[in-house]
């Protein structure tokens, strides 16, 4: 059996500018120009200053921004602000 696929693929960016004052490790692309943001931190509890390079990119894309995810070291899943979540990075194999 075959998985279904939407035939839109997505497309990965990385993200710095202004001499890496707003830097995002991980941007998805997605169709319709939806953007998923991917911060990679190596601490156990990650709080809102480690997600605020998201929460610039939610307030520039508005809409466009599907969600930020600021995967971290620990091991609890918590906001960190509309449309941010801190996540164990645990989760990408398990």
């Amino acid at each position: 059996m075959k998985a279904a696929s939407s035939g839109c693929q997505p497309r990965l960016h990385h993200l710095r500018q202004e001499g890496g004052r707003r830097e995002i490790d991980i941007l998805i692309e997605l169709a319709g120009h939806r953007v998923i943001g991917i911060e990679i931190k190596a601490s156990t509890g990650p709080n809102r200053d480690s997600g605020r390079h998201l929460a610039w990119l939610r307030d520039e894309l508005g809409d466009r921004f599907i969600r930020g995810l600021v995967l971290h070291t620990g091991r609890q899943v918590y906001d960190l602000g509309d449309r941010i979540t801190a996540t164990p990075i645990c989760t990408i194999w398990s």
